[in-house]
């Protein structure tokens, strides 16, 4: 798909690329060189589908621990680590971990509920999860220390498989985003002020600018507002953004919510997904939407951080995104200095075509989103990612990859523009 959409002579940002040596899920991976050659493949081949003329950025992207939401006795039998409360609920001080265990399986759930803290109630309801301000840990307390040398070395291996630049994700529910929220009170030099919240950002941005050098495309993508009680909001953005720009980065991408904070809780089995929320609603708006709409509802925000950028004196290409999909809406955004470039993922999807259209006068040829998420719920369910504007069309044609339930085809039908055959 990737290099359908460098045909259609679009920049390419690859998203969600780990950069730990560790276990991802369907994610790209940069934390070993070992992944190297993968990386070179996919340039290789957004190069030659583009003719050299489609830019490519990596997208970086660091994630704390989290577990899926378990079955209660097992939570209450092996996970949870029982503690003086729990004996005392009990009634008995002295009782062995194995006796209270068995008391806790026993009870009703609003039983249990009075007697397990926030955090464990929350574990046995929605799964386990780390969090940047649980400084008790060794390794989280260290991420301050460990992550601008893990960014700078995946930055690294970006450059040395042909990358264009990177992008530095700090936006949505991942471990930079969390650093940069109003929720982070770690009582370090990292947490409470928002010139603490901002400090590993830029430690980050830092340490990767001096891996890679200064002729190399670095950039940072993070939320306008988390749209999250007690979250950060625009004010924090605004004052993220100039630092940022002063700091010297090459564009910022401004993206918001997609929060854990206010996911719907998981079925047993299942990992929370920070879609589902409110705050999902805001990262992704569906045509079920409230007075609002789902278009364009994050450029009011990318507007007031993009003027005071300006205002600071500094240049720094923004980029818009949010339910943005026809060209005149792009067009408006772009006219009305709201933005200096615009960012779509699912327009990108419903037709990687779309630029090739719009500057051959093809315009109403554009397949325009629906925007009803179909394509976000497959990757929800860690399945092929299609649209479904395309994705049952012409199955049997010839040279067409197929899902692996063989039921849709994962690239679109080839647009060809007729008046310049």
């Amino acid at each position: 798909m990737n290099a359908l959409r460098a045909a259609g002579r679009v920049a390419i940002v690859v998203e969600a690329t780990g950069i730990r040596d560790v276990p991802s899920g369907p994610l790209l991976r940069a934390g070993d060189d070992r992944f190297l050659p993968g990386l070179r493949d996919l340039v290789r081949v957004v190069r030659a589908a583009s003719n050299g003329e489609t830019r490519l950025f990596l997208q970086l992207i660091d994630f704390l621990a989290i577990r899926r939401r378990p079955v209660p006795s097992r939570f209450f039998g092996e996970f949870l680590a029982i503690t003086a409360q729990h004996r005392a609920a009990f009634g008995n001080p002295a009782a062995t971990d194995g006796e209270v265990r068995s008391w806790l399986v026993s009870l009703s759930p609003e039983e249990a509920s009075k007697v397990l803290d926030a955090r464990e109630l929350q574990s046995l309801e929605f799964g386990a999860r780390e969090r940047v301000t649980d400084t008790h840990l060794d390794h989280i307390r260290d991420l301050p220390r460990q992550l601008p040398t893990l960014f700078a070395k995946a930055a690294r291996r970006a450059r040395e498989a042909g990358f264009d630049g990177v992008e530095l994700h700090f936006a949505h529910a991942y471990t930079m985003a969390s650093f940069l929220s109003r929720s982070n009170t770690r009582d370090d030099s990292y947490g409470g002020s928002p010139t603490n919240r901002a400090r590993l950002a830029l430690e980050v941005y830092s340490g990767v600018r001096s891996e890679v050098g200064e002729d190399f495309v670095v950039g940072c993508r993070f939320l306008a507002d988390e749209c999250i009680t007690g979250g950060s909001n625009t004010d924090d953005a605004v004052f993220f953004g100039t630092q940022f720009a002063r700091a010297g980065m090459d564009f910022l991408s401004l993206s918001r919510g997609g929060k854990f904070d206010d996911a719907k809780q998981p079925k047993i089995g299942d990992a929370v997904y920070p879609y589902t929320g409110r705050s999902g609603y805001e990262c992704m708006p569906s045509y079920y939407s409230d007075a609002a709409g789902p278009f364009g509802r994050n450029l009011e925000p990318t507007a007031r951080i993009r003027a005071a950028v300006r205002q600071g004196g500094f240049s720094t290409p923004v980029v818009a995104a949010g339910g943005i999909h026809s060209f005149e809406q792009a067009e408006a955004c772009l006219a009305g200095e709201q933005a200096d470039i615009i960012g779509f993922a699912r327009q990108a999807l419903a037709d990687p075509d779309w630029f090739r259209k719009v500057v051959t006068g093809h315009g109403s040829q554009v397949r325009l989103c629906l925007y009803t998420n179909y394509c976000e719920a497959l990757d929800q369910r860690h399945r092929q990612v299609t649209c479904e504007l395309w994705d049952r069309e012409a199955l049997d044609e010839p040279g067409t990859r197929l899902s692996a339930d063989g039921k849709r085809r994962l690239t679109p039908p080839q647009w060809h523009d007729k008046g310049r055959q």
